[in-house]
């Protein structure tokens, strides 16, 4: 049976390797796991001048539904308040967006499915 330190390294290592993922397809780290109240932004990245906070989303397969079904109106409230405190806590005024990362399987064999501006802030 797996513990919540399993299931934190083995988040950490989806994360890192979404990170990549998007990295190659021209997106630059900037952040990650930046921690505010009442929420938790995965990956900070930058897609020319816009700053881009990226929710990850894995699930080793769809028995329970895609990842993508888990973004639910509550959890974009959440990054949204989350993306406002970064913003304000690093004095930044930018363009910004909202991405979903839905990550399936189990390294090595990934699939990856980003909705870029998954959703506004509203």
């Amino acid at each position: 049976m797996t513990g919540p330190a399993d299931a934190r390294a083995r988040g950490a290592r989806i994360e890192r390797l979404a990170a990549d993922w998007l990295a190659d397809r021209g997106l630059v780290r900037v952040a990650a796991n930046q921690h505010a109240k009442g929420g938790e932004i995965d990956l900070v990245m930058r897609d020319g001048e816009t700053l881009v906070f990226v929710e990850v989303r894995h699930r080793a397969d769809s028995r329970h539904g895609h990842p993508l079904e888990t973004i639910t109106a509550t959890k974009q409230r959440r990054l949204i308040r989350a993306a406002r405190f970064y913003l304000q806590r690093n004095g930044l005024s930018c363009a910004c967006r909202f991405d979903v990362l839905a990550v399936t399987g189990t390294p090595p064999a990934l699939e990856f499915t980003w909705v870029a501006n998954a959703f506004e802030a509203v």
